[in-house]
């Protein structure tokens, strides 16, 4: 059973593998022993010896100058596959490529300042590990400056976890599940607000992409736009009830997610009708492509319509979600795309723009 401690030293939600003695905070590097009294409230054994932290993966590039810490544009994108296991997905690296090839030739994001994680990279420190992705997203907020945009773009499969510490309308954390999940445990939301909304200074603008199941909220920001299929819409208010702070350091954060929380998301070859992708992210590229990327209300209603006129036939729904809880698509609505961020705006009149 995975179990979230605090630091002992900047107090940020950390998920404790099993049976590990020590954790390393991805935000302040600190190491908080599982015997320390300020992370667990109940005595464990104290025969745990210290850790010096791990080095960062991006100190052991491969050959040429690692991405610059204070560039303008920067971007972290992952794609998961779980290639040659139960829950093999056949368009995330595909995502991950369009992405990378939309960010450098449209948004002139340069390439020395993406970090690309996907089972393809030889590096090993390039794979998408649930160490390689926390260390990659804490890069990504690493001496940002005003001015800077930043990306992080996420394929993969998500889940849902019961939440434990009351921070969560629907009583469930939403997670991302690294190649290594099984072993390493899955990335809850808690730790993904704290490593890059919650410390983003003013005037740094982040989009995040997720095209996972259960996305809705996995950026724990506080406002999500429920729109309906006119789009009409509203800011529906999502902080905490216990008052703990999701938003940021005066930075904006705007998330485009595959699916509500209670939805799953396709990999489907049934968008492009050449090779599989997923939904989410085919729809937010050709979106783009298309000129609909003037507001975000236009990029979303386009992202949703995409998805609502292809065959029912072509979705398939996750095989993580299925396997995890035992149920089936039968019941599920379809996927929809959302549209969260750390302040409500006008999406009608806010321009698109990475």
């Amino acid at each position: 059973m995975l179990m979230l401690v605090n630091c002992s030293n900047c107090h940020a939600p950390l998920q404790l593998p099993p049976a590990a003695n020590s954790i390393c905070c991805v935000l302040c590097q600190a190491i908080t022993l599982i015997a320390d009294p300020r992370s667990l409230p109940l005595p464990l054994p104290s025969s745990s010896h210290q850790q010096q932290p791990l080095p960062s993966p991006y100190n052991h590039a491969p050959p040429g100058p690692p991405p610059q810490a204070h560039g303008r544009k920067r971007a972290v994108i992952c794609g998961v596959s779980y290639k040659n296991t139960q829950y093999e997905l056949n368009g995330c690296i595909n995502d991950a490529n369009c992405m990378k090839f939309l960010l450098v030739n449209r948004f002139m994001f340069p390439e020395s300042s993406i970090i690309m994680l996907t089972e393809e990279e030889t590096d090993p420190y390039k794979r998408p590990t649930k160490r390689n992705i926390r260390m990659a997203l804490r890069w990504l907020v690493q001496g940002c400056q005003p001015g800077d945009s930043l990306v992080f773009h996420y394929s993969g499969h998500g889940s849902q976890q019961k939440d434990d510490n009351g921070d969560e309308v629907d009583g469930y954390d939403e997670t991302l599940c690294p190649l290594d999940f099984e072993s390493q445990g899955m990335i809850v939301d808690d730790e993904i607000n704290a490593t890059i909304v919650r410390p983003l200074p003013c005037g740094v603008k982040l989009h995040a992409i997720i095209d996972a199941c259960h996305s809705g909220t996995v950026l724990d920001l506080p406002h999500l736009c429920k729109m309906d299929r006119k789009g009409r819409y509203v800011w529906e208010d999502h902080r905490p009830r216990s008052g703990m702070r999701k938003g940021t350091n005066g930075g904006e954060v705007i998330s485009f997610s595959g699916c509500a929380d209670d939805q799953t998301s396709a990999d489907t070859s049934a968008l492009s009708k050449i090779t599989s992708t997923g939904a989410m992210t085919y729809s937010f590229i050709q979106a783009i492509e298309y000129g609909h990327a003037t507001t975000y209300g236009n990029m979303l209603n386009a992202m949703r319509s995409n998805i609502r006129h292809v065959d029912e036939g072509g979705f398939v729904t996750s095989l993580l979600t299925m396997l995890l809880t035992g149920g089936s698509l039968g019941g599920r609505s379809r996927q929809e795309p959302q549209l969260t961020a750390t302040e409500p705006f006008d999406v009608y009149n806010k321009p698109f723009s990475l």
